[in-house]
């Protein structure tokens, strides 16, 4: 080891694999050794005058990976997604999350090169953490199906795919069959928006015509039935391909049946929920009238409380039906979600929740919903391994990068506009008092927050060329 060394000492490191008192000693932009606290290398580093950052009573944990997020994200020519890539990248930091990945969108007409290319661009120089993209897949053609090879080669190794949003970004089974047995052949990852888009057009547009108009409707007009009948038929399309899938933002106790049907078959299907369908509802949030109900539009939608989905949701976290936890971060202001103050269906979609994920998560450990290393499998390590970067991100191993969160369990703090650091002039999570927060945290060994204070810049983030997904191997 150097003489340049950091060492986070006193905590109780907190792994997938476990919990156990150590010191993390951190040499330059990796993590070269975990220490016993008693061991003889602790000791003698410690007593060397090496950095330190004191840890006692709190968690030291790999930094979170999401991945799932929207950065500015037009979503039409009136709306752009609030976060931009420096606010969101920061604001993740400050909860906890040191790797995002994005998306990169080829329209219909849109060549899949030029749309990777120029996300690339936007994010450059402007994120506080690392980031990688996928690429949402909207035209899907001899040409897009060679484009994808390309850029399995070039480290970008999952693609997006909808069965919603028909004139948009939908494709048709044949469609997504094509794309899927590249993806077997490659060995890349199918994520898949899985709610029967026609179908739901059908009922979007029945209900406008009986002036059905007011949030709620947003729900009503997209049934777990077709979220459910739609992951069912993603994972057989799956299943013919022999392609490895990844459901998006599952929020119905009717999709996450199949998923486990699927995986108590010993097929290579995953899926990822988020905090919102853990703790929002139909009932309590998207049934409200006016501002109040539109704030809360996204898609899937809020699902019912009485009807147990959020019992269900939690169930298939600690059963792993859920492999992940994600936060479809795309969060929109009141002067954009207010286009559709007249009509559910012209308000943009989408919640912001990006600074929230870990500790929104850590209220099941509080709840005793999770275990702690369950806490930061969903939150790090699965989404690492599954999305080709284990052995880098998602885990504090010798190796590693130095990406350490230092996380105090018995911190109080209240959700809301007043405090958190999102770019965004609400909070659908306003008022809700949490256990649990950030302190320090540290991206590739530098010091990025600092006592709960982000002293990080715009730039240090770095792209991340990605593996394929580690099961997959």
């Amino acid at each position: 080891m150097s003489d340049d060394l950091t060492v986070i000492v006193g905590g109780t490191v907190v792994n997938a694999t476990g919990v156990f008192p150590a010191d993390v000693i951190i040499e330059g932009r990796r993590i070269a050794a975990l220490a016993h606290r008693d061991s003889a290398l602790a000791q003698s580093v410690r007593s060397a005058g090496h950095r330190r950052i004191d840890a006692t009573g709190k968690y030291v944990i790999p930094g979170g990976v999401d991945p799932h997020v929207h950065l500015q994200l037009p979503m039409t020519p009136e709306a752009m997604s609030a976060d931009s890539f420096e606010t969101g990248t920061r604001a993740a930091a400050l909860g906890g999350t040191t790797t995002v990945i994005d998306f990169a969108g080829q329209l219909h007409g849109t060549n899949v090169r030029d749309a990777v290319d120029h996300r690339l661009a936007e994010a450059e120089g402007r994120c506080a953490i690392d980031y990688a993209l996928h690429l949402s897949l909207g035209d899907i053609h001899d040409q897009s199906l060679k484009d994808m090879r390309m850029l399995v080669d070039e480290g970008l190794t999952s693609f997006k795919l909808f069965m919603a949003y028909p004139g948009a970004w939908y494709s048709d089974d044949g469609q997504i069959l094509r794309a899927m047995q590249v993806a077997a052949d490659t060995g890349a990852m199918i994520m898949m928006h899985a709610e029967n888009g026609i179908a739901i057009d059908v009922l979007r547009e029945q209900a406008a015509a009986l002036g059905r108009t007011g949030s709620v409707w947003h729900g009503r007009t997209r049934p777990v039935e077709l979220e459910g009948e739609a992951t069912h038929r993603a994972i057989q399309l799956a299943a013919v391909a022999g392609a490895p899938l990844y459901i998006v933002h599952l929020s119905a106790a009717e999709a996450l049946e199949q998923v486990a049907i699927a995986r108590d078959r010993g097929r290579n299907v995953f899926a990822e929920t988020c905090p919102q369908y853990l703790y929002l509802s139909l009932e309590e949030h998207l049934d409200q009238p006016g501002l109040d109900g539109i704030r809360h539009i996204c898609s899937p939608p809020l699902r019912s409380r009485t009807q147990g989905h959020q019992r269900t949701l939690w169930s298939g976290l600690r059963s792993d039906d859920l492999s992940v936890v994600a936060t479809d971060h795309c969060p929109f202001c009141d002067a954009e979600k207010r286009l559709g103050i007249d009509d559910f269906r012209a308000v943009p979609n989408g919640l912001g929740t990006i600074e929230h994920r870990m500790d929104l998560l850590h209220q099941g450990v509080v709840a005793g919903e999770l275990t702690l290393p369950r806490w930061v499998e969903l939150c790090s390590t699965t989404p690492a391994r599954l999305f080709g970067l284990a052995g880098r991100k998602g885990v504090l191993a010798p190796g590693a990068d130095a990406d350490v969160v230092v996380y105090d369990p018995e911190a109080t703090h209240t959700l809301g506009v007043a405090t958190h650091h999102m770019n965004l002039d609400h909070s659908v999570w306003e008022g809700m008092e949490v256990r649990g927060q950030t302190s320090t945290v540290l991206s590739r060994g530098t010091v990025i927050v600092d006592e709960g204070r982000f002293v990080g810049r715009a730039g240090h983030g770095r792209y991340l060329q990605r593996d394929l997904p580690e099961p997959l191997r």
